[in-house]
């Protein structure tokens, strides 16, 4: 148990009503969990606010209330603490609470639209590679060391991101890379860390349901290196046409990565095949497992933060070569007969476009590309439509099915992607809702040697459909029905 008072040094305090000598348990902003000796803090969410479960987290045992408005009525033997924002003050305080775990560790956010998994993933593995304890949060999973705990957002919350680096500085992990989504930064998960770096990968088309503008998405990127400290790095894609501005009011050390522009971290490509890349990087040759663009940059953005973090460039370059990215980014599975099966998390329209361009490239003469692609529901309408031309322009032929529809039916969210298509790319879709039966049909209309991508999920091992999440994995479905077509080919044969 921690004295109140001991983790209110920065937070802004408007009106107290108790004492702040109070020993406290843990901090909570869900009633549901409140213990005795909890402090609540009262969010005002989109969708709830925190106020309106006050009453239920004192009868729960809550001895400590933050909130932006008094209560009408008080009670004695709580305290109650009065904020600006409520947002704000439970991660000042989180941070506190878990011995400000983020000043103990190398702490580097990577941030953008595409590339954040990647990023981090990449850098976790090579500083693991190069003998350190580490730790990974990430879209994917969170690793403590080698302890691996699920993911369920890109970002925790404030309680949980520094509870999560609190087990990371007990289990004795010296660095630890984190993507920063955009809505953490704006909802404050991350106010207060102590990060000693910034890296910025690209911005395009997302999140727009959230942010409404695309002004506001870019301003919530930007925000991440603002707040920056001048002992800090910050690096960005200086190639995307928004990368210079990321840097423009940040107090920390600027560095730049590009393939095309005069940068810190100059890059280019060499070759670029199925096996992999091969990249000059600052004029040295390296050979890497990654493939594609796309995959070059992030190569360049995992280097350039090993190098500010005190890393000598031979050694990182030798174990970054042999590396593998995340699960779910441009994962391929072969087939007996060569048909060619790509899971990939492309959900954007400009990682949509990416990876098809990418699959070109890769092309050897005459093979079929068969997408399979859909959007979520309850998310960023406006892309919809974007990406379905985009999969029609890139493909042979596209299967427009379900992705995680949530609370949306799946066949007005088709309808969404349909919308303004040109008559040109009507012709090269089928509409086959059921993802499964999808993904079936489009391996069945393949022949060997054909390249087929399924989009969107990447490596979510479900469903999202309603408010329930039923086992689903783009990979194993693929994996079985080309194993599945192989054996029906082989029996034929005898």
């Amino acid at each position: 148990m921690k004295e109140l008072q001991s983790i209110l040094f920065g937070v802004a305090l408007r009106e107290v009503v108790g004492s702040t000598k109070q020993l406290v348990n843990d901090i909570q902003i869900d009633s549901r969990k409140v213990t005795p000796s909890s402090v609540f803090v009262a969010i005002s969410g989109a969708q709830m606010d925190g106020h309106h479960f006050i009453e239920t987290a004192i009868e729960k045992g809550a001895i400590v209330i933050v909130c932006e408005k008094l209560p009408e009525l008080t009670l004695a033997g709580v305290t109650y603490l009065v904020v600006e924002s409520t947002s704000v003050a439970v991660a000042i305080m989180a941070h506190q609470f878990y011995n400000e775990a983020s000043n103990k560790i190398k702490l580097v956010g990577i941030t953008g639209t595409n590339g954040k998994t990647t990023v981090a993933t990449l850098l976790f593995k090579l500083f693991k590679g190069l003998g350190y304890t580490c730790g990974l949060i990430s879209t994917v999973e969170n690793h403590i060391a080698d302890t691996i705990v699920p993911a369920t957002h890109t970002t925790p919350d404030a309680i949980q991101l520094n509870a999560l680096l609190d087990k990371m500085v007990q289990a004795g992990c010296t660095h630890v890379f984190m993507e920063v989504s955009s809505h953490a930064i704006h909802q404050h998960r991350i106010t207060g860390l102590n990060f000693t770096g910034g890296v910025f990968t690209n911005i395009t088309h997302d999140h727009l349901d959230y942010h409404k503008t695309f002004e506001a998405y870019l301003d919530a990127k930007k925000a991440f290196f603002d707040q920056l400290s001048n002992t800090a790095f910050a690096i960005t894609n200086l190639d995307d046409k928004n990368g210079a501005q990321m840097l423009a009011d940040t107090k920390a050390n600027k560095l730049t990565y590009a393939l095309h522009a005069p940068a810190t971290y100059k890059g280019k490509i060499l070759e670029n095949q199925l096996h992999g890349l091969v990249l000059l990087v600052n004029e040295i040759e390296v050979h890497c497992r990654l493939i594609g663009i796309f995959n070059a940059y992030n190569f360049l953005a995992v280097y350039g933060a090993a190098i500010q973090l005190g890393e000598k460039s031979e050694q990182v370059l030798t174990i970054l070569s042999a590396l593998t990215g995340a699960e779910g980014r441009f994962d391929y599975i072969i087939g007996l007969d060569q048909r060619i099966g790509i899971v990939d998390y492309a959900h954007t329209p400009d990682a949509l476009e990416n990876v098809l361009t990418t699959i070109a490239k890769l092309r050897k003469g005459g093979e079929d590309v068969i997408t399979v692609v859909g959007c979520g529901g309850d998310r960023d309408k406006t892309k919809r439509p974007i990406m379905a031309q985009i999969a029609c322009d890139l493909s042979t032929k596209v299967f427009f099915t379900s992705d995680n529809p949530r609370s949306e039916d799946p066949n007005e969210i088709i309808k969404d992607m349909e919308h303004g298509l040109s008559s040109a790319a009507k012709r090269k879709y089928i509409n086959i809702v059921d993802r499964k039966e999808a993904i079936k049909a489009a391996v069945s209309f393949s022949k060997p040697g054909d390249i087929i991508l399924i989009a969107g999920k990447g490596h979510e091992a479900y469903q999202e459909i309603g408010k329930k999440r039923f086992p689903f994995s783009d990979a194993k479905v693929v994996r079985l029905i080309l194993q599945e077509l192989t054996s029906k080919v082989q029996g034929h044969q005898e």
